[in-house]
């Protein structure tokens, strides 16, 4: 039976939703901090971002086992059950954060490809590509990413006023700087996640194009049908109802941010219809365009 490990236990009951442990392989196994379930099955209810500084073992995730050493950056997403066996001097850095209650820039960070693919899709595809498709780092470039983690871990551990506002401005660094490495990689399983990554970017900057589903598969390198399947592994929706919801984000800014009517607004974000927008708006938000609006003023 898997360990459930709370983010209470790790931020505390009103605490910051993102802090930094490092794990080391201590003598007769003793744990590194408190809560160190390691080399216990566990899952999570945040996500765990792993930096592998040195030494080598085994992850095991979903009853898979693979081979990790220093260089090694995945994402571990919240359900995922796992743990670390046989480790030799194994030292991981492990940046834990909650996406769901941190403003992260998420629709900035999607614009990069390797972001996507790095945190949105190679944790999806891992038993697939047999992780493959991770992310690998040099010494060099191991040792910056190094650099912002223990500037993290500082920051978590004396909490000093301002501590929230520099602990989200290096996730974020570290988060650009990680998706900037991916986005180089030259790895065949990695250049595919890629692809898909560029597709998610498309969408995010030019949304308000008249994308139809055969532009959307031709653009990711995929059949229709493959594009379905894989990119609602990823994401959770199809592309065309990802698609969609950005476009509602866009118009909900409009919404509070201007005075245009509803069909410019319907136009502006993608919509070639504006009883179309309105219908799908109501869907996706639960009121009309005009509510919205007038909510928004109040």
């Amino acid at each position: 039976m898997a360990l459930l490990a709370q983010g209470l236990d790790y931020f505390g009951a009103d605490g910051f939703p993102l802090t930094v442990r490092r794990v080391k392989t201590e003598p007769g196994g003793r744990p590194s901090h408190a809560h160190d379930v390691t080399e216990i099955d566990h899952y999570h209810d945040f996500c765990e971002l792993v930096l592998v500084l040195s030494g080598r073992g085994l992850h095991v995730l979903e009853g898979e086992s693979f081979p990790v050493s220093a260089g090694n950056v995945f994402v571990v997403q919240g359900q995922q059950v796992h743990c670390f066996r046989d480790r030799a001097d194994l030292v991981l850095m492990n940046v834990m954060y909650d996406p769901a209650r941190l403003p992260l820039p998420a629709g900035l960070l999607r614009r990069l490809p390797g972001y996507s693919a790095l945190f949105m899709l190679e944790p999806s595809f891992r038993s697939a590509h047999q992780f493959s498709s991770r992310l690998d780092l040099g010494r060099d470039e191991l040792g910056m990413a190094e650099v912002l983690a223990e500037r993290m871990e500082k920051e978590s551990a004396y909490a000093r006023p301002g501590h929230e506002a520099v602990l989200l401005g290096l996730l974020v660094e570290l988060m650009v700087f990680l998706s900037r490495r991916y986005g180089e990689s030259e790895v065949r399983e990695s250049r595919a996640l890629l692809q898909m990554g560029k597709l998610i970017s498309a969408l995010e900057q030019r949304y308000h194009e008249p994308w139809t589903l055969e532009q959307l598969a031709r653009f990711a390198g995929h059949s229709r049908t493959s594009l379905l399947r894989v990119f609602r592994q990823a994401t959770g929706k199809s592309p065309i109802d990802y698609l969609i919801g950005l476009r509602i984000e866009a118009a909900k800014r409009l919404l509070r941010q201007s005075e245009l009517g509803m069909t410019d607004i319907a136009l502006e974000v993608g919509f070639g219809d504006s009883n179309y927008f309105a219908r799908q708006f109501r869907l996706v938000v639960g009121r009309t365009p005009t509510d919205f609006r007038r909510s928004e003023l109040v």
